[in-house]
């Protein structure tokens, strides 16, 4: 069976987990990147990132804002410097594994790799952060929700944000998805990765099943890019419990499982 994975491919960093997951269970996968990303603000943020004294710590919740701080180490020689050192001890707050695994390769020490939405992050943030804290650093996309900012204000706990990327859909997208489809035909399970992901290749996507993608099973890595399924009229065949390759394939093997079979005419 095909599954299409809408989220750029790990490549020249080793296997990519998603797709070694399926694999490993016998189903054919591909991984299309469907996004592309500008970045800003990078001069402010690196302002930021040269004051940790003003800091109780930081908040991830994309891979893309880890990016964005990496970026704002390159010297003038692209050389990757590392963070001030002060960051390194402090707090770092991220939402999946992946964004978690970027905040590593930074020399940080993240928690909330467990949590699959904002407003888990947010109750984890609320247990941990300490009395009378300093703000948290908090650099994301400008399509970021409410929901974080929202909850740790109710909490009383600051938050410096900084939007530092914009999310647009990718140039190729059309002609990657038509690559897909001549060489391997429409697949069974589709799988979003984002809310932005949802938004900017739905038009493109129609094209996979002749303007009705009611014909091919979605799945969600989250509740929040499942609500925003939802709200763009899709329906959603399965949610994965947690953002990572295992729980993606349960939640997909168990939809599998449970449609029912044809029996003998």
């Amino acid at each position: 069976m095909g599954i299409l994975l809408l989220r750029e491919p790990r490549e020249g960093r080793g296997t990519d987990p998603y797709e070694q997951e399926f694999l490993s269970a016998g189903m054919q996968v591909k991984s299309i990147e469907v996004l592309s990303f500008e970045f800003c603000n990078l001069p402010e943020l690196r302002s930021l990132l040269n004051k940790p004294e003003e800091f109780s710590g930081m908040v991830f919740t994309s891979q893309r804002s880890v990016e964005a701080v990496r970026r704002c180490l390159q010297d003038a020689e692209d050389e990757e410097q590392s963070l001030p050192g002060d960051w390194i001890c402090k707090s770092t707050f991220v939402v999946g594994t992946a964004t978690a695994a970027a905040a590593r390769s930074l020399g940080l020490t993240p928690s909330g790799e467990e949590c699959g939405t904002a407003t888990q992050l947010a109750d984890l943030i609320t247990q941990k952060f300490p009395t009378n804290g300093k703000a948290l650093l908090f650099p994301c996309g400008l399509m970021r929700t409410e929901t974080l900012p929202s909850a740790l204000s109710a909490a009383n706990i600051p938050l410096t944000e900084l939007r530092v990327y914009q999310t647009t859909s990718h140039p190729d997208i059309d002609k990657r998805l038509d690559a897909y489809i001549t060489e391997q035909g429409v697949p069974e399970f589709l799988v979003f990765f984002s809310p932005s992901g949802v938004k900017f290749s739905q038009p493109a996507l129609q094209k996979l099943a002749a303007n009705d993608l009611s014909k091919i099973k979605i799945a969600a890595i989250g509740p929040t890019t499942a609500e925003a399924m939802t709200s763009a009229g899709l329906a959603v065949a399965c949610t994965a419990e947690k953002p990572n390759p295992r729980s993606l394939l349960t939640a997909i093997q168990a939809n599998m499982a449970a449609q029912p079979t044809e029996g003998p005419t």
